[in-house]
């Protein structure tokens, strides 16, 4: 999810964007879950707009101008078949957050950091266990202490990791291995984790001086906004046969960590939106957003940052492998139990900011695309040979957070996906308040006694950002999932129950 760092930065953003009139432009019906806008819509369009949406969602997509920028993603160079977006779509930076977009690098096809989004490699994993509701009922205001007392939370903060120059471009370039070998995790975490854990063609010579400082003191923390950490128990089975696969029970307890590469990931992003201005220009690249700003994936401006933000990822991916190795130690240390005793077993993690090559079919030919995922996950389906071979015979998980009230889900990628949507998913319940609406509206100690009142625990480190995340804050998660489900993206396999939540 894109999340954004300083409160000046959100200002500007929802007096730019988030009041601007609503959506007057053509959508077309394909179906009940389906809606195009036409080539014909705007000058420049490659290819149509697809977005993903029941009645009930549309209606929320256009009170403001973010299909506009559907729109505007398809006039970018080389892109294929449709400019895509997901059920949970609102306004981003460029591309809109819940925005596919995938380009043939073969026909001078675009990378671009907008399209990325600002938090490169916000993501999601979940971690199984073997404990049952009951077990843990009374011990809950513990964990949840307990862990708000061991993960640093909140803006700016700072982890328990400090590193120099070199540790941090090993981490860079290492990800995932790099926290396992200091005995932050096991290998088997590195299976379970998209890419295990680690993007190719990562260069941390390619991020700034300011990028490295950010990364330094900021490693195994969740950072702000809507990232958080979240005790939830497995509330309904959908699918018994891929549930047991992932090691999914009813009333078993999981634990879902969602955080990105913080200040470091920011950073890369703006100084490449700044480098890759002059670039657009330099490739004469006709742009109807500046925030679009893009160079051909295979020009050196286009590799350049490619591995910048690869090294971006990579640091994301060992924050969420530290935040998981000490979550482990604070359920073994609160609850007196072994790790053969609570069996935490990383179930997968997933990007949902990232820019990824692939091969897809495209008008029957296999070809090389960048694709952008912002706010999106990978949704690859059965047999596929990128997901783990535990995977293999059922598909990927796709992790869908909700919000904090309302409950999360664990879906599963299909064939379907791959032939429409790049194998791609939605990435949460995507917002349909402003930050500065819902502080407006409410108190984060409001929030939290109403959640209160529904048994949920809730910890902060800043009363503004409950109020911020609150639940009506995000559409109905439940309607989101079963837009993708009922069009066959993805298949429904749990739904997720929150217990108690660490916020930012």
């Amino acid at each position: 999810m894109e999340t954004m760092e300083s409160s000046s930065n959100i200002l500007w953003f929802e007096k730019e964007f988030m009041n601007r009139d609503s959506w007057l432009g053509p959508l077309v019906k394909i179906d009940q879950y389906r809606w195009e806008i036409p080539k014909s819509f705007k000058e420049g369009m490659r290819v149509p707009g697809l977005i993903y949406a029941s009645e009930k969602l549309l209606s929320h997509i256009k009170m403001d101008m973010t299909p506009e920028q559907v729109a505007n993603v398809a006039t970018l160079p080389g892109i294929v078949n449709y400019s895509l977006a997901m059920p949970d779509i609102h306004w981003g930076y460029g591309l809109p957050i819940g925005g596919v977009a995938a380009f043939d690098i073969g026909a001078d096809g675009i990378i671009s950091p907008g399209g990325v989004g600002s938090d490169i490699n916000c993501g999601v994993r979940i971690l199984t266990t073997q404990l049952k509701l009951k077990e843990i009922k009374d011990r809950l205001e513990d964990l949840i202490q307990n862990l708000f007392e061991a993960i640093p939370s909140g803006i700016g903060s700072k982890g328990n990791i400090r590193l120099n120059e070199k540790e941090l471009k090993e981490v860079l370039i290492k990800g995932s291995k790099w926290a396992v070998e200091k005995g932050y995790g096991e290998e088997e975490d590195l299976l379970h984790t998209e890419e295990k854990g680690a993007l190719s063609g990562a260069d941390p010579n390619n991020i700034s001086s300011r990028a490295l400082e950010r990364g330094f003191k900021q490693l195994g923390t969740l950072g702000s906004g809507n990232h958080f950490l979240e005790i939830q128990v497995v509330e309904k089975i959908y699918e018994e046969e891929i549930a047991s696969v992932f090691g999914l029970e009813k009333d078993y307890i999981v634990i879902m960590i969602h955080s990105g590469s913080r200040g470091l990931g920011y950073q890369v992003c703006e100084d490449y939106l700044r480098f890759m201005q002059k670039v657009s220009e330099k490739y004469q690249i006709s742009l109807p957003d500046r925030q679009l700003c893009c160079a051909p994936f295979n020009s050196p401006e286009g590799k350049k940052y490619f591995s910048a933000m690869a090294a971006a990822a990579n640091y994301a991916w060992v924050n969420r492998q530290c935040i998981m190795h000490w979550t482990r130690e604070v359920f073994m240390k609160t609850l007196s139990a072994s790790p053969r005793d609570l069996k935490m077993k990383l179930l997968y993690d997933v990007a949902h900011n990232i820019g990824k090559i692939e091969e897809h079919l495209v008008s029957g030919k296999k070809i090389s695309l960048c694709v952008h995922r912002k706010g999106a996950t990978r949704a690859f389906p059965a047999g596929h040979k990128d997901i783990p071979e535990r995977y293999q015979k059922v598909g990927q998980p796709v992790i869908v957070p909700g919000d904090m009230g309302r409950g999360s889900f664990v879906l599963v990628g299909t064939d379907k996906a791959m032939k429409e949507t790049f194998g791609s998913a939605c990435h949460g319940a995507g917002r349909q308040m402003s930050r500065t609406k819902a502080l407006k509206t409410t108190k984060g100690s409001k929030v939290i006694e109403d959640l209160k009142e529904k048994g949920i625990i809730v910890k902060s480190a800043n009363y503004g950002t409950i109020a911020e995340e609150m639940p009506e804050a995000y559409k109905d998660v439940s309607e989101v999932i079963d837009t993708l489900h009922y069009a066959g993206i993805c298949k429904k396999v749990a739904k997720l129950r929150p217990l108690g939540v660490i916020k930012g």
